[in-house]
């Protein structure tokens, strides 16, 4: 009785773990402890789980398992660079569905002839943890820019997916009639929503990538709340429930950032250098030197940084924040503005800030920040591109039109750090650049700020 209302206490405790840091995670200031307090409540449910229930041939498998993952969980945290994060978590959500996949499977061999409500639910499981696991594997793959990083559309793409989904239905209809529940069944469920997941994915170009992360977050607490029901785990399902929910809702908000449906993410095949229209210019940019620079931003009384992925490749938020103290020891006023979609995943430059230090206060999001810009005397761009994209605003023609952008070219000047004029993700020139209050200083993004620093200092 004592050990059942311990292992009860546990798992209470492990909800209300969950459910209070995901509460904390939508604060920078208390994001951290959040997601200490949510992993230490995994790490309760787990023990308590593995307390609960009769583990066939006894813990050293699981330890043994525990202790791999430990081990591993510990080199990527501390070795994995900031910028290959966003490739880390579409393999964390892969691993995810892969285990939800293997559960369905091994419960369906342990469980035949189950009734109706587990069969769909082991269904779910397999369906939504293949798709989940191919299609994170994919969006791993672009994000590492592999050869497959651009939209890959097969002959008759939608047409051919529209047939796989509806096979892959079909074999969940099936699974329910008891004469259908045979391994050949399990075996189509799982080589088709594998190549569902393949096919979801593969279209989806480069500028979506933060959007496919939030939807195989979704995925993920679906196919581990399916899970939960296959094995009769409540916690499973309240921890799936949320991190279903949340996904989706983070998704939403992806979607609202670059003013486009979900649909028209997965089906558009956005993000393609060859389709994407816009971003005209026929300008001359005005290149200048890091004297140049120093001058303007010395004697600037306001600056906004726009961090982009540049600037993670680079690894120039240190160098940044210090450019940003020298600034401020001088009275000048400084912000940083965070585009939703700026760099690879939700949340990007975020981290990287808050990494190097910079206080939560001074980041502020694309609607809080735009109304500032015009009274802005230095606009400072590092790295980003389409984020600070005036044809999204601008040019109707554009394929990126609507999307909202940060109004950098408002400021009084704009100071773009860029290696070349290279377009980003969506493939177009970028109007910004060509702007007469728009200078250009080329190089490097960690070795140009810190050349900038080494100014403030003489």
């Amino acid at each position: 009785m004592i050990r059942e209302l311990i292992i009860n206490l546990s798992f209470l405790f492990a909800v209300f773990s969950f459910i209070t840091g995901v509460k904390m995670m939508s604060k920078p200031d208390t994001a951290e402890k959040g997601n200490l307090l949510s992993g230490l409540g995994m790490l309760v449910a787990t023990i308590a789980t593995l307390c609960q229930k009769n583990i066939i041939g006894g813990f050293s498998g699981i330890a043994l398992g525990l202790v791999l993952g430990g081990v591993a969980g510990v080199i990527a945290a501390r070795y994995v660079k900031m910028t290959s994060m966003p490739e880390m978590v579409a393999l964390l959500h892969g691993f995810g569905g892969s285990a939800s996949l293997l559960v369905g499977t091994i419960s369906f061999f342990l469980m035949p002839h189950s009734d109706a409500l587990t069969t769909i639910t082991i269904f779910l499981a397999i369906a939504v943890g293949g798709i989940t696991f191919a299609g994170s594997i994919i969006a791993w793959a672009k994000l590492r820019d592999f050869s497959i990083s651009k939209p890959t559309m097969l002959p008759a793409h939608h047409f051919f997916s529209l047939i796989v989904m509806l096979s892959l239905i079909a074999s969940g209809v099936l699974l329910c009639f008891p004469q259908y529940q045979v391994n050949s069944t399990v075996y189509m469920m799982i080589a088709l929503s594998l190549l569902m997941g393949l096919m979801a994915v593969l279209p989806i170009g480069g500028a979506d990538m933060p959007v496919v992360i939030s939807l195989l977050n979704a995925y993920s607490g679906v196919a581990v709340c399916a899970t939960g029901f296959v094995i009769h785990n409540y916690l499973l399902i309240v921890a799936g429930a949320l991190l279903g929910a949340n996904g989706t809702i983070l998704t939403r908000v992806m979607c609202k950032a670059m003013n486009r449906s979900l649909p028209n993410i997965i089906f558009g095949g956005f993000g393609t250098k060859v389709a994407a229209k816009g971003g005209k210019t026929g300008g001359k940019v005005a290149s200048i030197t890091v004297e140049d620079a120093y001058a303007i931003l010395e004697a600037a009384n306001s600056v906004v940084f726009v961090p982009g992925y540049g600037m993670a490749v680079s690894q120039a938020q240190h160098a940044v924040k210090e450019l940003g103290a020298l600034l401020e020891d001088k009275g000048c006023d400084v912000k940083y503005a965070i585009h939703a979609v700026a760099g690879r995943m939700p949340g990007h430059m975020n981290v990287l800030l808050a990494e190097a230090g910079v206080s939560y206060d001074v980041l502020l999001e694309t609607d809080d920040i735009n109304p500032l810009l015009e009274a802005t005397d230095v606009c400072v761009v590092i790295g980003a591109n389409d984020t600070v994209n005036t044809s999204a605003r601008d040019d109707e023609s554009s394929s990126i039109y609507g999307m909202p952008i940060i109004n950098c070219d408002k400021a009084k000047t704009v100071i773009v750090l860029k290696r070349s004029m290279g377009s980003g993700f969506a493939g177009i020139e970028n109007p910004l650049f060509f702007a007469e209050n728009t200078r250009m200083l080329f190089g490097d993004a960690k070795a140009t700020v810190q050349a900038l620093v080494g100014e403030f200092k003489e």
